[in-house]
């Protein structure tokens, strides 16, 4: 099976965009294996738009842009590959990428063959310039269906932005991830807007066809294409990671690997948010109580019968978020409660049947691992 948890890695976008080269992608890669992100489980190195010549060849192929990849795409393939990373690349299922250069409509087929040539283990597939009279399913579906004609496992990451219904029929397209929501920027507004916006479609996201929340701004610290200065600190990078690994989203970074501080390494491979984000049944969360769209509790079933409980305050001051078990079908009759650790203090609750809550600081959160107790 090409997936089997939720996919992690890095992508070049948030940082780089157009001024991704060669030597960044090596770089980062030799970063991600040092700081001990590949140890963790970041493994795809993606490159995204911006990456090819503004014309196809003689040939109708996609032509690397040469004064940034002078070695062309097989060779830095080859290097990623020797650090045990894997390597994606950027598409587009329109007529031009979001940046206009050559997208893979009416040409899947040979554009998915180039790509295992140079040994492309990830494809971000874009949506601009998709022409309105054309049919977004058949097109999904057929470069899925290229992909897998090259013979190479090619993990497909579909990204129509959340249009057209997408996560009722994107699944049946073989696609492995799918886009659920516009472009994330460094600003919690955008992180707790995309979350907002999923509490109702998580129950889509199941194995070997994850939705993407888009990618982690966690570490920007206001450098790159979208970074903010100012607009995020750790705090908010905390909760963004938290409600991404809650809701079971790819994580795949977008900060500047070459430069990330230690306390940003310690939040992406904090292992009890990594458990909850793998664990092995991949349940989407239930939005509990809900005071807010702004202060919200979530409920996730876990394996061995274990479960993840985060609070969240997604507004701009102090806010309050609780849980009331009854509205998970917990009474308390039922003769037993909830054991509790929060994952970040290792505050630990030996007993709750009946309710619980926390006032939170702006932007705050706070996550529990849980099991069930007799009284």
């Amino acid at each position: 099976m090409l997936v089997t948890k939720p996919p992690m890695g890095w992508n070049s976008w948030n940082t780089f965009a157009g001024a991704v080269t060669d030597q960044v992608i090596r770089e980062t890669a030799d970063a991600i294996v040092s700081t001990g992100l590949k140890d963790a489980g970041y493994e795809y190195v993606v490159i995204d738009d911006v990456w090819s010549e503004r014309e196809r060849d003689e040939n109708g192929r996609m032509v690397p842009e040469h004064s940034k990849f002078p070695y062309g795409m097989k060779d830095l393939s080859d290097y990623v590959h020797s650090l045990g990373l894997k390597f994606g690349m950027y598409s587009c299922a329109g007529v031009r990428t979001c940046a206009y250069y050559p997208g893979s409509f009416d040409n899947e087929f040979l554009d998915a063959q180039t790509f295992a040539e140079w040994g492309v283990d990830f494809l971000k597939y874009d949506f601009c310039t998709f022409p309105k009279n054309a049919d977004p399913k058949a097109h999904y579906n057929r470069m899925s269906m290229a992909l897998k004609a090259t013979g190479r496992d090619i993990l497909f990451s579909a990204c129509n932005w959340g249009n057209d219904n997408v996560e009722t029929w994107i699944r049946s397209t073989g696609a492995h991830m799918y886009r659920s929501t516009g472009d994330i920027g460094e600003r919690f507004s955008a992180v707790a807007n995309i979350a907002k916006s999923q509490y109702d479609l998580w129950r889509y996201s199941a194995p070997n066809c994850y939705n993407d929340m888009d990618m982690l701004i966690c570490g920007m610290d206001g450098v790159g294409y979208v970074g903010h200065p100012g607009l995020c600190g750790d705090t908010e990078y905390k909760t963004h990671f938290a409600l991404w690994c809650m809701a079971g989203s790819p994580l795949m970074m977008g900060s500047d690997i070459r430069k990330i501080r230690k306390e940003t390494i310690d939040l992406l491979t904090n292992k009890d948010l990594l458990r909850i984000h793998a664990d092995p049944e991949h349940r989407p969360p239930i939005v509990s109580y809900m005071h807010t769209p702004d202060c919200v509790s979530m409920f996730k079933h876990m394996s061995n019968r274990q479960f993840a409980l985060g609070f969240f305050n997604l507004s701009d001051g102090n806010g309050r978020a609780d849980l009331r078990p009854w509205e998970i079908g917990f009474p308390t009759t039922a003769g037993f409660g909830l054991k509790l650790k929060e994952i970040f203090t290792g505050e630990v609750i030996d007993y709750v049947d009946d309710y619980i809550g926390f006032s939170l600081p702006a932007h705050d959160c706070k996550i529990f691992i849980g099991e069930y107790v007799t009284k």
